[in-house]
């Protein structure tokens, strides 16, 4: 249960900070959503290490950073399609997501889907993403790299 209360309560005051609605009815409803929210992520009762907080920390800012490069090369990439009428080589590759966990597996997937011109239409059992892409023959060379790259920012991020 603590878990769960741990999680349930910033979850709350996130939905209230963004509402910006203190009433009462606004503040149940509040608590239902984040309880729904903390029963599908169903945290796990697990010490935290703090000696690799930093390490994390320092990951996820150098993740982001690479995902903000990321939206940029992609986005210019897909206005020089549009804009000097590219020629296009669309097709589905498959990437394996190299991740020990779903939530590492899905934040890939997150980060592969939000960049303009890719997006993973797929996910195996086995971990394996399909991913279309506008330049299929681009993409296959430089997905294999960032996706091995992203897999170990996300080890360090939550072990």
């Amino acid at each position: 249960m603590m878990p769960y209360t741990r999680l349930l309560i910033p979850l709350w005051l996130f939905y209230m900070l963004l509402t910006n609605n203190w009433q009462l009815s606004n503040m149940v409803m509040g608590m239902v959503v984040a309880g729904w929210v903390a029963w599908l992520l169903r945290p796990s009762e697990r010490k935290i290490v703090w000696r690799t907080v930093p390490g994390a920390l320092a990951a996820a800012v150098y993740y982001l950073g690479i995902l903000l490069v990321d939206l940029a090369q992609s986005g210019w990439q897909v206005v020089r399609i549009i804009l000097f009428n590219q020629p296009i080589n669309p097709g589905i590759i498959a990437i394996p997501s190299g991740c020990d966990s779903e939530l590492g597996t899905a934040l890939s997937a997150h980060a592969i889907t939000v960049t303009p011109g890719e997006m993973v239409v797929e996910i195996n059992e086995a971990g394996v993403m399909y991913t279309h892409c506008l330049e299929v023959d681009k993409a296959a060379e430089h997905m294999e790299r960032a996706q091995k790259m992203r897999a170990e920012l996300l080890q360090r991020i939550f072990i």
